[in-house]
């Protein structure tokens, strides 16, 4: 009998690795070589088997040609091949074990044995089964190794997308896109609490210009700014029906005042069960309950109304399916609350606010809106009415952007909230409430930017345009003078004309990394300025969004230029 010269491969790998670690051949080997020899030829090596009078011989460069995984590859064919010649006895005596233990390991499972107990049962009967049919055996492993291999591949992936500068095509995956814009302009990342962002110092600048705009838009129209507690009594959540149950499902609750160590010492820091309230407390998931409580106190007459308040906060709702910016469980807002003699008086405060709403998303954000009212299943809970505004984003989501509530008398009711009317007589208050939160910047964000990154309206962009200076060679001391007060007039001109500029001087940074990062960041406009500029005083102006091509400017014309090109280009966007 002739072996084949695929097996013969298999032993000449088997038996060259296991004589140079100095081991010996096993039991089921032996049994199909009868002999072995292995002699050094110069480079080569020559093994020799024979079994019975038939003998065959291979020449081969080196035993690395064949890799480990293909030793042990011809290891299980071989232990694939003793377990074809076990005999029929030996067959059944195993089968016979592999029952028992299966039998022994189920009384163990009925009778509620830990998993401890049971494992080492469990993989004696693996190894029964495997010497009863190692194939099997073989390809369980095989895809216990692929598992695990995904398993770590999942972290590295994660990994390389966090630290990588790349973005994905819109056209290719949108809501990837989205996150990788986020991501590489350093708006935000997510943080160790489950469904909390936390807002980088760039995204931090785009609602601070956001909040002061609005704040002035807020008290003209005539609400003032306070404060509430970010904890609202369980109690007072209970008071309006509706507003509860729309709320219930999304509430983080406090039930505790108090941390202790575990006397048992197992778990580290637990609750005090010493102390807990007697009426637990939620974080705000908004604030009509706190504030209509503390209406009841400041309203007594007609004179007290209409009582206009606003607080910029953040809330708390738990989300099982966070996005940055559209959905996360905790977020930033300003939300209004409003007191009323009339309906009309009410109704009219919520459609006024909702224009101004409309306004800043226009006027500064570059950002069309459709105004309208919202189905009855879709209004906020408590409402009589919802007013809400959709930006068109563009893969054609509509995004809800901002709402304003008519509440009718729901709120006054709940808190016995009334006033005496100029006829002496006791009369409930109708309310309103309104509200926009960071949402906006998610919404900004899908609005204008493209596969390259942000583009920012100059309105709301944190640094509208970045000078950056070419500086003169090093022993150039003329150059360097002339080109310091060039850049120092170019930059009190735009300042002067009200812009917000950045001097990009980094020496450490090449120029070209330079022009990528702002333009990822979506800053409005970037000047170039050099050595030659300088000398034939000009600059040159490179825009965010438009046709892409530079202009040169006049040193003296620039700030106005600019200014003129901000213009164009917010009515552009």
């Amino acid at each position: 009998m002739r072996f084949s010269r695929t097996l013969l491969c298999h032993l000449v790998t088997m038996s060259t690795s296991l004589a140079m670690a100095g081991a010996f051949v096993s039991t089921a080997t032996k049994g199909m070589l009868s002999s072995a020899a292995i002699r050094s030829n110069s480079s080569r090596r020559i093994l020799s088997i024979s079994r019975g009078t038939t003998s065959s011989s291979l020449l081969f460069s080196h035993h690395s040609m064949y890799p480990l995984k293909k030793q042990r590859r011809a290891l299980t064919s071989m232990q694939m091949s003793a377990a074809t010649s076990l005999s029929d006895a030996q067959k059944a005596e195993l089968e016979e074990q592999i029952k028992a233990k299966g039998d022994e390991i189920r009384a163990l499972k009925d009778s509620g044995a830990e998993k401890s107990a049971v494992a080492p049962l469990v993989e004696e009967l693996l190894s029964l089964k495997a010497k009863l049919d190692p194939e099997m055996a073989a390809k369980k492993g095989g895809k216990k190794k692929q598992q695990q291999k995904k398993q770590q591949k999942k972290p590295q992936q994660q990994q390389t997308d966090e630290e990588s500068d790349y973005i994905t095509p819109r056209s290719e995956n949108y809501s990837k896109w989205y996150n990788d814009i986020i991501r590489v302009t350093d708006l935000a990342e997510s943080s160790p609490v489950r469904g909390c962002m936390v807002i980088k110092p760039w995204g931090m600048s785009l609602w601070d210009i956001v909040r002061t705009d609005l704040d002035g838009r807020i008290r003209e129209h005539g609400a003032e700014n306070a404060y509430f507690p970010l904890l609202i009594p369980k109690s007072f959540l209970s008071k309006e029906a509706e507003h509860v149950d729309g709320f219930a499902k999304e509430c983080a609750v406090v039930t505790h005042h108090r941390l202790c160590a575990d006397p048992n010492g197992e778990k580290g820091l637990i609750a005090d069960p010493d102390a807990e309230l007697e009426d637990p407390l939620i974080i705000r998931p908004t604030s009509e309950t706190m504030i209509w409580y503390m209406f009841k106190k400041w309203i007594n007459s007609h004179r007290d109304l209409p009582l206009k308040v606003n607080q910029w906060a953040n809330v708390m709702r738990w989300e099982m399916r966070t996005r940055p910016f559209l959905r996360t469980s905790e977020f930033l807002w300003q939300e209004g609350h409003t007191a009323h003699a009339t309906a009309e008086g009410a109704l009219d405060d919520s459609r006024a606010m909702l224009e101004q709403y409309a306004s800043l998303c226009e006027e500064l954000l570059a950002m069309p809106v459709v105004k309208g009212v919202k189905s009855p299943s879709e209004r906020f809970a408590g409402a009589e009415e919802t007013f809400t505004i959709e930006a068109l984003m563009q893969n054609g989501w509509a995004l809800q952007s901002g709402t304003s509530h008519f509440l009718g008398q729901s709120f006054g009711k709940a808190f016995d909230v009334t006033f005496q009317d100029k006829e002496g007589k006791q009369q409930e208050v109708w309310g309103t409430s309104w509200g926009v939160s960071t949402r906006l910047l998610g919404a900004l964000i899908m609005t204008h930017s493209d596969d390259a990154g942000l583009v920012l309206p100059p309105r709301v962009a944190p640094v509208q345009a970045v000078v950056v200076p070419i500086p003169p060679k090093k022993n150039d001391e003329e150059g360097k003078a002339a080109m310091e007060k060039s850049l120092d007039d170019l930059v009190a001109s735009l300042k002067a004309e009200g812009l917000r500029v950045k001097v990009d001087d980094r020496d450490y940074v090449r120029n070209g990394a330079k022009y990528f990062e702002w333009e990822r960041k979506g800053v409005p406009l970037r000047i170039e300025i050099g050595p030659r500029d300088v000398k034939n005083g000009v600059c040159i102006f490179k825009y965010r969004a438009g046709s892409g091509d530079k202009e040169t400017i006049q040193l003296g014309d620039a700030a106005s230029a600019a200014s003129a090109g901000f213009d164009a280009m917010q009515k552009k966007l």
